[in-house]
């Protein structure tokens, strides 16, 4: 279960390419210019640590389509 602030990260991302303001697939650095708000160590760090297959066995929310480049998993959890 994500935390109240893993929350909102995984929120803004899920706006932004509902909005086409994100397109995937996204860098950790796009999704820092796109959703502001969250330091440069957040945006990175939260795309691997909630990676399909994360070795630490965090929540699955994105798919690494290739180095560095992410997508959101389907079906979109959390009632977003």
């Amino acid at each position: 279960m994500l935390s109240v602030t893993e929350h909102r990260v995984y929120a803004a991302i899920v706006i932004a390419v509902k909005q086409n303001k994100l397109k995937e697939p996204f860098t950790p650095n796009e999704f820092r210019i796109v959703c502001k708000g969250f330091g440069n160590g957040t945006c990175a760090a939260f795309l691997y640590k909630h990676r399909k297959g994360n070795p630490g066995e965090n929540s699955e929310l994105f798919d690494m389509v290739s180095q560095g480049r992410f997508k959101l998993l389907k079906p979109i959890k959390y009632g977003l």
